[in-house]
């Protein structure tokens, strides 16, 4: 039964927050999604438009509603082009719970979020025994294409190449952690995140031989959960509030300098929509916490070079390492930098491992069209999206990509497998932990 209190609370501030967009179109130059359709309920200012009066249209016509306001990558380029600063996201994440409390959630997604992931125990189950089967439903892209990719053997689903599941989750090689600070007097909570725990483990495994060779304490609990953005982008709140009270209860046990994260989309989540999501009848000291924890939330990029201070190596290249650098070019997680305004960051972890040679890449924070379930229900542009992101690799001329969100390193894989490219995907803190083996060989 939906929260009607809230869904009327809500409702007024999507009131008062539509009246803010002037209609201009600014949203239109900067929006990905509208590049590919061109259509105007496709772009910001037509969706915002729609929802002025959703009260009446979502009596009228919820189906539609509800289909216009999912297509959107939520990237946030309108958002951070919009000369009135509209809260272009916030509205959108607000007028969704609107329509799914009064819709209801399919049976897809009910399953999947509250059966599922708002249950953490059992999604863990779920998808290690996922990774133990997943070869039967699937066949290595490298027996067709020469990649490390897999690809779906179903032609519903479109023959999509996709990094598999990791054969062991670093939830299972580090359950747990709990070390003091050494030389660097600060402990870090490190919060994984479910794509690094389930497919890129090595990630998570980068960033502790990264916080061990700096001297950095490191607390990360058993049985971390999602950080919820899959519900509410659904608009299922009562999922994502389940899952906030679940992780701020495992967060809360331990005292730490900050929280970090390797995932741009989790920082995001929990540094900006924790405390904005948070329900407003939720006790006291749960909002105390989620604001203390979200005021501690760093990007792990951000965290290496702004507290850590590490720097690029400057150290002058002989010509021979000159001709034995390998290029690298690095992608702009719209999380990362439009949300967070982290961009200079991981570029500057990139160029401490001298054995790189840094390519700027064209159009470097163009979203690559993953936007999570949006690739999901709208794949075929999503694909289209991301050819734009592939076509601006290969005039890079790198053989290896860098970024710092996981949906990205997964969306442009797949990109890349499909147009038979052999250029690695890695995260920033993969090529600069490569730099530091070095140092203890």
């Amino acid at each position: 039964m939906p929260d009607m209190k809230r869904l009327a609370q809500l409702m007024g501030e999507l009131e008062e927050q539509l009246v803010v967009c002037m209609r201009c179109g600014m949203c239109q130059a900067v929006c990905p999604l509208f590049a590919e359709t061109g259509k105007e309920s496709d772009v910001a200012r037509g969706k915002l438009a729609l929802l002025d009066g959703l009260l009446n249209k979502m009596f009228e016509d919820p189906d539609g509603v509800y289909e216009r306001l999912n297509k959107c990558l939520l990237c946030g380029s309108c958002s951070t082009n919009c000369p009135s600063g509209v809260k272009v996201l916030e509205i959108f994440m607000k007028a969704r719970i609107i329509l799914t409390g009064f819709m209801g959630l399919s049976p897809a997604k009910k399953l999947i979020l509250r059966g599922m992931l708002s249950h953490p125990e059992v999604f863990d189950r779920l998808l290690e025994w996922g990774s133990r089967f997943q070869g039967l439903f699937t066949k290595p892209a490298s027996d067709i294409l020469g990649t490390s990719c897999s690809r779906i053997a179903s032609p519903l689903l479109k023959d999509r190449h996709f990094v598999p599941l990791a054969p062991v989750p670093f939830h299972r090689i580090v359950p747990s952690m709990n070390t003091s600070a050494g030389s660097s007097g600060i402990k870090v909570a490190f919060f994984t995140g479910c794509l690094i725990d389930k497919i890129y483990p090595n990630v998570a495994q980068a960033a502790l031989d990264i916080f061990s060779f700096h001297g950095i304490g490191v607390f990360i609990p058993e049985g971390q959960g999602c950080c919820g953005i899959p519900a509410i982008s659904s608009g299922d709140a009562e999922s994502f509030e389940r899952l906030l009270s679940y992780n701020i209860k495992k967060y809360s046990s331990a005292d730490f300098d900050y929280l970090v994260t390797a995932c741009a989309t989790c920082t995001s989540t929990i540094k900006k929509i924790w405390p904005l999501m948070v329900n407003p009848g939720s006790s006291d000291d749960l909002k105390s916490k989620v604001e203390k924890i979200s005021a501690k939330t760093l990007d792990i990029n951000q965290f290496l070079v702004s507290i850590i201070g590490v720097k690029p190596n400057n150290e002058e290249k002989t010509s021979t390492n000159k001709d034995d650098a390998v290029k690298i070019t690095y992608h702009d997680p719209c999380h990362l930098k439009k949300s967070l305004g982290v961009s200079a960051e991981p570029r500057m972890l990139i160029a401490a491992n001298k054995d790189y040679s840094f390519s700027e890449l064209p159009e470097a924070d163009w979203c690559c069209g993953m936007g999570g379930s949006f690739n999901l229900q709208y794949y075929e542009i999503s694909a289209d999206i991301g050819k734009r992101k592939i076509g601006n690799i290969k005039t890079s001329g790198a053989g290896v990509v860098a970024t710092g969100c996981p949906a990205c390193m997964i969306q442009i894989s797949d990109m890349l497998s499909r147009s038979n490219e052999k250029i690695a995907v890695k995260h920033p803190i993969e090529i600069y932990a490569e730099s530091l083996k070095k140092t203890f060989s």
